[in-house]
């Protein structure tokens, strides 16, 4: 028994063909709704301590909780808002969008190759841009957010998914061996990346983790 079947159960009454017209299974939908919703809940907790920081600049968010978990060094920072905007507004429609998804999935709905390419594009960018903030968080800013964190696992599990179905239905190419794989574990690669992240974070502070 393998992940695979529970979790994207489309191939019934579906052509695999680069152009054909899938859905999903219900896990695979649900998968986008919890994600979706815990990146949409990290966004708006911010986006609530961040209005009340503007208000108060002695405002210590309850995610500060030392010098390393410190939410509220990440959000004072120039990367928080990389696009002239702070970055959990943007999350607020992302995460949206992804939940609407996930719901269009559950309700029956299938959509064409274009409309699968242009979401998993669009989890690309937001993995990449999460792969920024990290990169920033622990060599630049040197401060962890416990609500982005979560974010950027709820994030980077949507990519992989996505791009595993995408491979699944031939909407990406890849070779035969790759398409297997992500067939019959496309839980791996979310694992590996997740794991690398947390053995990056132990490593920058591993003295304060041991001390």
């Amino acid at each position: 028994m393998t992940m695979t079947a529970p979790l994207d159960d489309a191939r019934t009454g579906t052509d695999e063909s680069p152009r054909s017209v899938v859905g999903a299974g219900r896990a695979f939908a649900w998968m986008l709704l919890v994600t979706g919703a815990a990146g949409l809940l990290s966004a708006w907790v911010i986006t609530l301590d961040k209005i009340k920081l503007a208000e108060n600049p002695d405002f210590t968010p309850a995610c500060s909780l030392n010098p390393v978990i410190s939410c509220g060094n990440i959000m004072k920072s120039e990367q928080a808002e990389a696009f002239g905007v702070p970055n959990p507004m943007i999350g607020l429609v992302a995460y949206g969008i992804v939940i609407g998804v996930g719901m269009s999935l559950l309700a029956g709905a299938r959509f064409p190759r274009w409309y699968w390419l242009t979401f998993n594009a669009g989890t690309l960018f937001g993995v990449g841009f999460c792969t920024w903030l990290m990169y920033q968080s622990l060599y630049d800013i040197g401060a962890l957010c416990l609500w982005c964190c979560l974010a950027w696992v709820a994030t980077i599990v949507m990519f992989w998914y996505v791009t595993a179905h995408n491979v699944r239905h031939g909407f990406l190419p890849a070779p035969a061996p790759a398409r297997g794989f992500l067939d019959e574990f496309p839980w791996v690669l979310p694992v590996l990346h997740i794991g690398v992240i947390g053995l990056l974070v132990l490593m920058r502070w591993w003295e304060f983790w041991t001390g």
